[in-house]
């Protein structure tokens, strides 16, 4: 890759994690930030939004007229899968923790939100969609994944992506058998080395789309690096609507 020069604005990914005020990076991992686009919102874009189109489109398969369910529906992830599938014609449903930013995920695309405190999620959404969904994104993990494949309809998919839960149980995939249905697992991480010429235009895609304001990478607040650990702190806290950057 020849057509990067110092002073280029570019967000990257990186193998060992980004909690550094200097990095090094292969050329091939950086993404040109376009104009239009802040800084901030290009930081958000490589994992979070790789991650949920990689899950909703190359695993999830989802289509036009599909309904989708997205756990953690305000956590980075979610809000991405929530605006890419409102734009892919799917039907989206949402869970959180909160009514409050339930309320405020209507405006990205969200049809139906579930508060997963106020009772039992897997009624709740099967009184959205009495069929089963078609497609589950979750990034929760332990009870909450089995939840969700009773969540799913005849030949619906589940995509596992991450443990927030922290939950190191063995889950019952029991309910899979009575729908055809289909679990996978997803790390977006392996995608990029191993399949860069589909990632590399994916990614430059979607900066295009935040830039011109089609998509909205929607950040919570900014945090020095200095304070990485309230930022943390804050993140596990649930508290959080979007993304939490660190600003070296």
């Amino acid at each position: 890759m020849t057509d990067r020069k110092p002073g280029d604005r570019v967000t990257a990914l990186m193998a060992s994690g980004s909690h550094a005020a200097v990095v090094s990076v292969p050329a091939t991992s950086t993404w040109l930030v376009p104009d239009g686009c802040s800084i901030e919102s290009a930081a958000g874009v490589p994992v979070s939004w790789g991650t949920a189109h990689d899950c909703l489109f190359e695993f999830g398969r989802l289509q036009r007229g599909e309904t989708v369910l997205v756990q953690a529906g305000t956590s980075g992830v979610g809000i991405a899968c929530v605006q890419l599938a409102h734009r892919a014609g799917a039907r989206v449903i949402a869970t959180s923790s909160s009514d409050d930013k339930l309320d405020r995920l209507k405006q990205y695309g969200m049809d139906v939100g579930v508060n997963y405190r106020s009772g039992n999620f897997v009624d709740a959404v099967r009184e959205a969609a009495p069929e089963g969904v078609d497609l589950v994104v979750d990034s929760v993990g332990g009870k909450t994944l089995e939840g969700s494949l009773m969540c799913i309809g005849y030949r619906g998919r589940a995509i596992t992506v991450g443990n927030v839960s922290r939950e190191g149980k063995q889950i019952d995939i029991s309910a899979l058998s009575g729908t055809n249905g289909s679990l996978t697992g997803v790390f977006f991480g392996l995608e990029t080395f191993r399949s860069s010429a589909r990632v590399v235009p994916m990614l430059e895609a979607i900066l295009r789309d935040v830039a011109s304001g089609e998509l909205e990478v929607v950040i919570d607040r900014t945090d020095p690096l200095s304070e990485a650990a309230a930022a943390h702190a804050y993140i596990e806290s649930r508290q959080a609507f979007g993304r939490v950057v660190l600003i070296p």
